[in-house]
């Protein structure tokens, strides 16, 4: 069991915990993700290490309040334990000297990017970040960004904070006034997908770091499986990064619709359960 050391709200929705896994702490590299599970007949669920501090012996989470089991792990506070938590898991990001590379964020996505752009940062490439949210209230870590980009720009799709836009308008623009080498996208499948089709067609090498859905972590269950340039992948062992421009997003996101129904059926009764105990 791994104890929470501090919880803390960006949001309503969306929660930063800190989390003691002095192993995982020491081991985990960018990009890297572990599984946790809330209950001992909870699901298991695939949370970015979006931090660690070796010192204290803490890994850091971000979690958005979506479904049953993301819901249960919000609701827990500093000083309670997570039931089961295994990591470090996935490919660590392949980082070396690109020369500038735009970082592409939405919405939580925002926290994995962070080590990322950290350790893309110490590599000594140039960096321009590109935080997107729907709104200002949404955006997460801008100023922990800053501390390792070159520049960070915000995009909000109602223009209550930074430039009004998508996160493909802030891309394009770097893009148009600069070359860029690499960029790297996190958040929405969606997103990828149109940043994906936007530095394909100005032949900017592209990293997606996918989202499937998970139930081991560990290459056996098949239920993360993705078509990377007509192969099917498998988004915990080979991933969770792949070449954008290889991914099958319309594949992929037909998949993750796929429990949508039983995912909205599953809260709602969770949701009275919870009701009938208050």
């Amino acid at each position: 069991m791994n104890k929470i050391v501090s919880k803390e709200y960006f949001s309503a929705n969306v929660i930063k915990f800190e989390v003691e896994a002095p192993l995982i702490a020491k081991s985990r590299k960018a990009g890297h993700f572990v599984m946790v599970k809330v209950g001992e007949k909870g699901e298991r669920i695939p949370l970015t290490i979006a931090d660690a501090d070796l010192q204290k012996g803490t890994i850091t989470l971000v979690v958005q309040k979506m479904g049953v089991s993301s819901t249960k792990l919000c609701a827990l506070n500093e000083g309670d334990y997570i039931t089961d938590m295994v990591g470090p898991l996935g490919k660590a990001t392949h980082i070396e000297l690109f020369g500038t590379v735009v970082c592409a964020c939405g919405g939580v996505g925002t926290a994995p990017m962070l080590p990322i752009v950290a350790a893309l940062k110490k590599a000594g490439n140039k960096v321009i970040t590109v935080i997107a949210a729907r709104t200002k209230e949404l955006i997460i870590l801008e100023e922990q960004m800053r501390e390792y980009s070159d520049e960070v720009i915000v995009m909000t799709d109602d223009g209550t904070y930074g430039t009004k836009g998508l996160v493909t308008n802030g891309v394009e623009m770097v893009i148009n006034r600069e070359k860029v080498d690499l960029c790297v996208t996190i958040g929405p499948a969606i997103m990828m997908k149109f940043v994906s089709l936007l530095t394909k067609k100005y032949e900017v090498p592209t990293l997606a770091s996918l989202n499937t859905i998970m139930v081991d972590g560990t290459g056996m269950c098949g239920a993360c499986r993705v078509s990377v340039g007509g192969k099917t992948k498998f988004v915990c062992v080979d991933g969770p990064e792949f070449d954008a421009h290889l991914v099958d997003f319309d594949e992929m996101l037909m998949r993750l619709s796929g429990y949508k129904d039983i995912e909205r059926e599953e809260m709602e009764r969770f949701e009275c359960a919870s009701g009938a105990n208050d």
